[in-house]
C-alpha cells in the first residue's frame, strides 16, 4: 500500500488503543486501523473507498494475528470514526445518481483536479451534463472548486445543501 496521506494516532478514550488513518493512492482508499498500542499491533482496518461508488467501506480484523479481546466501548468509538470518514469522504456519492455517474468520470479523467487554465473548458463540458442548479455540488466534489474556479471552503456543507434543496434530506 502507499500512503499518501497518514495522521498522527488518535488515542482511543481508554488510551490502549489508537486509531491510525492513512490514504492509498493505489487503493483510492482511506484506511483506518485500531492499534494495540502495548503491542504496536493492529487488531482491526476500515477500509473506506472515496472514488469508487461501487466499492463499499469494509471492516477487516487481522486473522493472522492473535486474537484480542477489544472492549466495546473502544469499538463503538473506532465505528464512529469510520462513520464519520465514510460521511465525509463518500458524501458526494449520496447525490443522485446521475450526478454521481458525472462526478465519478470527471475524478477519473482529470484526477480530481483541474489547472486554472483548463477550467473555463471543462466547466463548459460540464455545463453541457449537468443543469446549472447542480453545478455547485458536482464542481466541489469533482474538484473542491466553486462555479468562479475558486477553492471551495466547505465541500461538505455545500453538499448537504444541495441534497437538502433538492428534497433528499
Amino acid at each position: 500500500m502507499v500512503c499518501h496521506h497518514a495522521a498522527m494516532p488518535i488515542p482511543a478514550p481508554n488510551g490502549d488503543y489508537a486509531l491510525t488513518a492513512m490514504y492509498s493512492v493505489a487503493d483510492d482508499a482511506w484506511y483506518l486501523e485500531l492499534d494495540l498500542v502495548v503491542d504496536h499491533q493492529t487488531v482491526v482496518v476500515a477500509v473506506v473507498p472515496d472514488e469508487d461508488p461501487a466499492r463499499e467501506p469494509t471492516v477487516c480484523f487481522n486473522p493472522a494475528g492473535r486474537q484480542v479481546d477489544i472492549p466495546y466501548e473502544v469499538m463503538r468509538w473506532f465505528m464512529g470514526q469510520v462513520a464519520e470518514e465514510i460521511r465525509t469522504s463518500r458524501a458526494w456519492m449520496r447525490l443522485r445518481p446521475d450526478l454521481v455517474e458525472v462526478i465519478h468520470g470527471l475524478r477519473q479523467e482529470h484526477w480530481g483536479a483541474v489547472d486554472d487554465d483548463e477550467f473555463p473548458s471543462v466547466l463548459a463540458g460540464v455545463r453541457t451534463a449537468v443543469a446549472e442548479t447542480d453545478l455547485p455540488a458536482v464542481l466541489a466534489a469533482a474538484f473542491g472548486r466553486n462555479l468562479d474556479g475558486t477553492p471551495a471552503d466547505d465541500v461538505q456543507a455545500l453538499l448537504a445543501a444541495h441534497d437538502h434543496e433538492a428534497g433528499r434530506i
